[in-house]
C-alpha cells in the first residue's frame, strides 16, 4: 500500500530489475487508485495505467485520444501515491510532437511513475485493437523518442517505444520500426496487435534481443490470448492485461444494479461483495488509525 508518509522507494530501478528477471513481467491494468491498490494486494509486482481504462472511468467515454496529458498524468499521481511498486503508464503519443513529448516525459517522472510507453500514432490516437487507424512516419518517431531520451532526467525511467504499424502498414514495417526505435534509444519495444501466432512467433524472433519486449494480452482484442507459459517460451518480458479488471468491475456493478432495481435493495446480492469492514481495511483504514493515534495531541 502506498505509505502516507511517502518512505524512499526506488520502483523505477525495481522495474528495471523485473523486466531483466528472465521470465515474464505480468501487469494487470488499473484505471484508478482503487484498482491499482487491489493489483498490489493481489501480489503482482507491477501496475499498469491503462488509457482506455482511463477514458472509460474518467470520462465514460472510448478511448480516441478524448483525454489530455494533464488529465493522464493527474490519474497517473494518484496512482503512484495509492501504491508501493512501480507503475507503467501509458502516454499515448506523447500529446503531440517532439516538443510535446519532452513535456510529457517529465511531467510524468515528477507524477512518479516508474516508465510509459509512447505510441506511432497520428494525433488523435485510437485503442490499439480499434480499426481505422493511422501512424506518423518512422522518422518523426524516432525523433520523438530521441526527445524523450533527452528529458528524461532519471535514467531508470523506462521508456517503451509502441508501433501501431502492423495494422496499417503491415507486419514488416512494424518490425522495421520497432528495431529503429530502438535505435533511437528506446529500452523496451512494443509491436502492438499481431493478429496471429505467427505474427507473435515473427515478432519475438525478430526482435528478441535487440531489447525487451512487450505483449499486449488485450482481454477480448485482437491479438490471440496465447498462455503466459508460451508468452515466456517466445521471450516476452513484460505483458500488459489492460482491462480484465475494467470489465470485471463493470459486470460487477451491472449486476448489483439489476439486482436494486427488481428487488428495490441490494440485499440479496450483499453475499458475494465485502462487507463494509472489509472494504475499510483494503483501503488503508487501519493504517490512518495507526497515524491518528501516533499524532494525537495529548
Amino acid at each position: 500500500m502506498g505509505d502516507l508518509l511517502g518512505t524512499a522507494r526506488r520502483p523505477r530501478a525495481r522495474l528495471r530489475e523485473l523486466l531483466t528477471a528472465g521470465e515474464p513481467l505480468v501487469a494487470p491494468g488499473s484505471y484508478d487508485a482503487l484498482s491499482a491498490r487491489l493489483v498490489e494486494q493481489a501480489g503482482f509486482h507491477v501496475v499498469y495505467l491503462t488509457g482506455f481504462g482511463t477514458s472509460a472511468s474518467l470520462i465514460g467515454r472510448p478511448d480516441v485520444g478524448l483525454l489530455s496529458g494533464s488529465e493522464m498524468v493527474d490519474n497517473a499521481s494518484r496512482i503512484v501515491a495509492a501504491v508501493d511498486v512501480p507503475v507503467i503508464a501509458d502516454a499515448d503519443t506523447g500529446y503531440g510532437n517532439a516538443i510535446n513529448v519532452v513535456r510529457t516525459v517529465r511531467a510524468y517522472e515528477q507524477a512518479g511513475v516508474s516508465g510509459i510507453h509512447l505510441e506511432d500514432q497520428v494525433t488523435p490516437k485510437k485503442c490499439g485493437h480499434m480499426s481505422g487507424k493511422a501512424v506518423i512516419s518512422r522518422e518523426e518517431m524516432t525523433g520523438k523518442l530521441r526527445a524523450a531520451v533527452a528529458a528524461r532526467q532519471d535514467p531508470d525511467f523506462v521508456l517503451i517505444a509502441r508501433t501501431d504499424a502492423a495494422a496499417v502498414h503491415g507486419l514488416d514495417d512494424a518490425i522495421d520500426r520497432a528495431k529503429a526505435y530502438a535505435d533511437a534509444g528506446a529500452d523496451v519495444l512494443f509491436v502492438e496487435a499481431p493478429t496471429s501466432e505467427e505474427s507473435i512467433e515473427r515478432v519475438a524472433k525478430e526482435l528478441r534481443g535487440v531489447a525487451p519486449l512487450v505483449f499486449n494480452w488485450a482481454e477480448g482484442g485482437r491479438t490471440p490470448p496465447i498462455s503466459l507459459r508460451r508468452i515466456g517460451e517466445l521471450g516476452f518480458s513484460l505483458v500488459l492485461f489492460p482491462i480484465g479488471t475494467l470489465l470485471a468491475a463493470t459486470a460487477g456493478i451491472r449486476s448489483l444494479l439489476e439486482v436494486l432495481r427488481a428487488d428495490g435493495t441490494p440485499q440479496s446480492a450483499l453475499d458475494g461483495l465485502p462487507s463494509f469492514g472489509e472494504f475499510t481495511d483494503l483501503i488503508g483504514l487501519p493504517e490512518i488509525q495507526k497515524l491518528e493515534q501516533r499524532f494525537a495531541s495529548e
